[in-house]
């Protein structure tokens, strides 16, 4: 929050809005001091005590707001369970928590919220319900209103994604620079190269008849084709982007047995590494070649 409060100062006409999954539900965060211009947005994972007139508790206040209506929402693969979409009603209304009882000491005032409610009616059989119970400071009075703070907390899954793609691929908590100051330099570059990686991974998936110059240029694309078709012969169509990202993780590893699904960000981190080093030389015999016939011409 002080580091979110400092980005305000610089930022004076950007709105900040820290979402946080479950292990933010902390009262001394939501009470602490905000600049202007920034809000939270926080997963609930505490049933906290509200100062309502038919309940005394969050989760029994919740059906007593306003329903907005049905939302489908996308549900990444995780812990061994394959992604799905999910159809969800959402509510929202106004809650006023109470502070914890074991704070009493510390005489901390209630803090009023917007709680924003998406639960799953119906799942699939044999599959437990998404329930999702958002708490935000953003001022939440329509129904779009509401839509927009779940489709921000849809959004904390790319976030995760690129800081797996940090850790699991570029390896920045392995790399033993010595200095913090070494390190923020190549968290700069990593960064950089991390969302190159993760933005050609879920590209790929979400629009695989693209042209692979949405995310390599020339010489990337030609020295990888020509490289996995063994050929140096070039395709006269530029290959679609699926392809060609497949043809990366092949590079890394990825070995594209019936179950292996789509590739994954940490197999496309050391084919973008092996990329580089085919792409490298193939421009180099590339020039090589073309001052050869300038010579024999």
């Amino acid at each position: 929050m002080k580091a979110i409060n400092a980005a305000r100062e610089a930022c004076p006409t950007t709105q900040f809005v820290l979402v946080a999954d479950a292990e933010a539900d902390i009262y001394d965060l939501m009470v602490a001091e905000r600049h202007a211009g920034v809000d939270l947005l926080i997963r609930a994972g505490q049933d906290r005590r509200v100062e309502h007139p038919e309940a005394r508790r969050l989760w029994q206040a919740l059906p007593l707001g306003t329903r907005v209506g049905k939302r489908v929402v996308h549900i990444p693969a995780r812990d061994g369970k394959a992604a799905r979409t999910a159809e969800v009603t959402i509510w929202f209304q106004t809650v006023i928590l109470r502070p914890p009882q074991r704070c009493a000491k510390e005489k901390l005032t209630p803090v009023s919220l917007t709680a924003v409610w998406a639960i799953e009616e119906t799942p699939p059989p044999g599959v437990e319900a998404l329930e999702w119970l958002l708490l935000t400071s953003v001022a939440v009075e329509r129904a779009a209103q509401a839509l927009t703070v779940l489709e921000w907390y849809c959004r904390r899954w790319g976030v995760e994604i690129w800081h797996k793609t940090l850790k699991s691929g570029c390896a920045i908590e392995t790399r033993q620079l010595e200095t913090a100051d070494r390190l923020r330099r190549c968290l700069a570059l990593f960064s950089v190269i991390a969302w190159r990686v993760m933005f050609s991974t879920m590209l790929a998936r979400a629009v695989p008849d693209v042209s692979c110059t949405a995310v390599l240029d020339t010489a990337e694309w030609q020295a990888l084709y020509c490289h996995i078709h063994r050929t140096l012969i070039l395709p006269g169509k530029t290959p679609g982007l699926h392809d060609a990202v497949g043809w990366i993780a092949r590079l890394g590893g990825f070995q594209g047995r019936k179950g292996d699904g789509e590739p994954g960000v940490t197999v496309m981190w050391r084919g973008f590494q092996h990329l580089a080093d085919l792409t490298s030389m193939y421009c180099l015999f590339r020039r090589s070649l073309n001052n050869e016939h300038v010579g024999k011409d």
